[in-house]
């Protein structure tokens, strides 16, 4: 009974951050509104969701694209179709994979660094303190974290997208005998430019995503040193299911019909 009513104390808790998150998200876009951005955090924010993020998302990407190749090519020169093989990881890798292995990268790495970072502000009263000197906690801290995911997010995507696209390349002319040119051939009469706008809309809005959480879940912490290392863990958590549930919809919206005429 009591370890139920810890359940549902803890999940209580919960519903209540992510309110206070869905909050701060339209805070922040008020804020930005008014063009109140502080350049230099922002600036020092984008240096940290971006080039400090490439290389493990271009690796993930590059190994995706070979594993999504040796699991697709196989099957598709049995049927006879070798020639599509680049056209499949194309569209697989501008609509979901890239997006998504992008974004679940940045948020392991980057949402948990912005609650950690935010979180210990907050308990040793340096937030307060922002207040005292008449510094907004969302102008300062928030918005240029916000506009950082946002940025870099999109160009960490599109160079995850060339990386995946290399390693399948690798693999197929290596392992399987499609000829580069063939496979660049498929990608370029599979993948239509609302396919890339897409890849970049979804980047943007799980940019906003993990940054929006992280950063609730870093002023919303209490309890010292042990709520800083919750609430981390639970803002990567919360961050990683809000980018499967949004992009879920947002595949819903972008590609409802029966597809195009590649396919």
């Amino acid at each position: 009974m009591t370890n139920s009513s810890h359940s549902r104390r803890g999940l209580g808790i919960w519903f209540e951050r992510l309110l206070a998150a869905i909050l701060l998200g339209g805070q922040v876009f008020f804020h930005l509104l008014k063009t109140r951005i502080h350049r230099r955090n922002t600036l020092e924010q984008m240096s940290i969701v971006g080039p400090e993020s490439l290389t493990i998302a271009l690796v993930t990407s590059g190994f995706v694209g070979m594993v999504f190749t040796i699991q697709v090519a196989r099957e598709f020169i049995h049927f006879g179709a070798a020639s599509t093989v680049g056209g499949v990881l194309s569209l697989a890798l501008t609509r979901e994979l890239a997006p998504v292995l992008t974004a679940v990268v940045v948020a392991g790495r980057v949402g948990s660094a912005f609650a950690a970072e935010i979180g210990t502000m907050r308990v040793t009263e340096q937030i307060d303190a922002l207040y005292m000197l008449k510094t907004d906690p969302i102008d300062y801290l928030v918005v240029p974290r916000v506009l950082a995911c946002c940025i870099m997010l999109p160009v960490l995507n599109i160079l995850s997208l060339l990386t995946g696209m290399g390693g399948g390349l690798l693999i197929s002319d290596g392992l399987y005998d499609i000829s580069p040119q063939v496979f660049l051939t498929s990608a370029q009469n599979f993948l239509e430019l609302w396919d890339l706008v897409t890849s970049i809309i979804k980047s943007i809005a799980f940019g906003g995503l993990i940054a929006v959480i992280g950063c609730s879940w870093g002023l919303t912490t209490t309890g010292g040193a042990k709520g800083v290392g919750q609430s981390t863990t639970t803002a990567v958590v919360t961050s990683l299911l809000a980018v499967f549930v949004v992009n879920f919809f947002l595949s819903w919206l972008m590609f409802q019909g029966t597809g195009t005429a590649s396919l």
